[in-house]
Order: C-alpha cells, then structure tokens, then sequence
C-alpha cells in the first residue's frame, strides 16, 4: 500500500499560482485560480487610460517522473528466478492465518464412572 502511495505521489504534476500586490502575498492556489485583489479588478472595469499595476503573478510548476521504470519476470537471470521462487515457496506459510486443527473427539461421549475400581480395590500404581 505504501508503495502505491508514493508511485502516486512521486507521479503527480502540480501547478502553484501566487499573487502579489507590491511585495505582499495575496492569495495561493493550487488546483484552482488565484483570486486578484481589488485594485487591480477596479483598474479593468474603468474605460479610461490604465496605468501599470503594481500586482504581479508568478506560476510554479512543479513537475512530476514521466517515465516509470518497470520490470517483469523475464528480465531476470536464471539464479535470480531459482532464488526467487525458493524464497517464497519457503516463506509462504508465514502469511497464513491460523487454521484449526480438527477434533477427532468432538462427539465422543465418556461413559458415566457408577464406582471407581481402584479405590474399591485399593489398587495403586506406585
């Protein structure tokens, strides 16, 4: 499970956007947009001669492995094949749960003792 979890995450591209206005951050985004600021929306909605905004967006992308490396049986060597299949077949029963045994007495009925005949005898085995 652990290494899906990171083949997942060692694959994944991401984008960061941020805004700034002036040398302040303003808003991060990561799988969505950036929200500008209010003078910066204001500037576009007028008709009149925009002068340069002090705002600026920078975009990181960070960039996931393209290529994953992947191996199948048949790249291994003949030793390699023998030590593999020794090794699980020896280590198998390991991952099993635990079984239970079978009972062969589960329905034997003793028979009821009336009188113990050593001690009626007074018989010991000493």
């Amino acid at each position: 499970m652990a290494l899906a979890i990171l083949v997942l995450f060692s694959t994944i591209s991401l984008t960061v956007e941020k805004h700034y206005c002036g040398s302040n951050l303003v808003d991060v985004a990561v799988f969505s947009k950036v929200e500008k600021c209010d003078s910066e929306m204001r500037a576009h909605t007028e008709t009149s001669v925009q002068k340069k905004s002090c705002c600026t967006d920078e975009v990181e992308v960070v960039l996931g492995q393209e290529e994953l490396n992947t191996s199948s049986l048949d790249d291994l060597d003949y030793g390699q094949k023998i030590f593999l299949s020794s090794f699980v077949y020896s280590y198998i029963d390991l991952f099993k749960g635990e079984t239970k045994g079978l009972v062969h007495h589960k329905y034997y009925i003793s028979p009821s003792l009336i009188v113990d005949i050593q001690v009626l005898n007074q018989v010991f085995v000493i």
